[in-house]
């Protein structure tokens, strides 16, 4: 057996709410300009002829409730309330009619960005790492499993920052929705337990700032929160 040179990371895991269980997870895929709004805010519009996406390191990936510093190489650190879709059942090429049988739970997220970072980068037509994928850049809340939830639509999702709200708009504004973008991102993956869509973010994306407070929720889910500290 080769000898490995340093101990592996810890699994990354996500808790289940009211049940002793957790959520390993495998992959993290964002839908960018998913809410016709959020698109307009950003000066896009939104492509209709497919979703589109990126990914996030689950090495980034953080629970609710954290503080974290502000990060480095940015001036201009954004929050982005998301509805989260985790992945129990592998799949591929699935059709939109069983997308649903895929999903195990949803949860409440942030998909935190260094906006300016990400500008340079669409600016030189270039990858958004640097400004979506980076530590503590995915922010998740306690799993509720699909069938506590029931069918997403009418759920009201909103973020407040320090106590205002900021972020405010039902599942039902995606463009594409959750069937949808299953069903379109099995037939550019093997989808596989563990996956997580972080599935867009409505309009009033804003700066934070050391001191901060975020508190996002999607009705019927456990709320996410962070706070945001001095820079490191």
């Amino acid at each position: 057996m080769t000898k490995l040179l340093f101990p592996t990371p810890e699994p990354v895991t996500v808790p289940m709410r009211v049940e002793d269980a957790a959520f390993p997870v495998s992959r993290i895929f964002c839908v960018g300009r998913n809410y016709a709004d959020h698109a307009k805010e950003m000066g896009h519009e939104v492509d209709r002829e497919a979703p589109f996406y990126f990914t996030k390191s689950p090495a980034h990936l953080i629970h609710s409730g954290a503080t974290v510093p502000y990060p480095p190489g940015t001036a201009d650190f954004h929050h982005e309330m998301e509805f989260v879709v985790a992945i129990g059942a592998p799949g591929f090429r699935v059709a939109e009619a069983d997308a649903m049988d895929l999903v195990l739970g949803y949860a409440s997220g942030l998909d935190m960005t260094r906006r300016d970072l990400q500008g340079v980068a669409k600016d030189k037509r270039r990858p958004w790492d640097t400004g979506k994928d980076f530590e503590n850049a995915a922010v998740i809340g306690p799993i509720t499993r699909a069938g506590d939830f029931g069918a997403p639509g009418p759920q009201a999702i909103s973020l407040h920052l320090n106590g205002k709200p900021v972020q405010q708009a039902h599942l039902s504004d995606m463009v594409w929705s959750v069937a949808e973008l299953i069903a379109h991102l099995s037939t550019l993956y093997h989808l596989r337990p563990g996956d997580l869509i972080f599935t867009g973010t409505p309009a009033g994306v804003g700066p934070v700032s050391p001191g901060d407070m975020l508190h996002g929720e999607v009705e019927g889910l456990s709320p996410v929160t962070l706070t945001i500290a001095p820079a490191g």
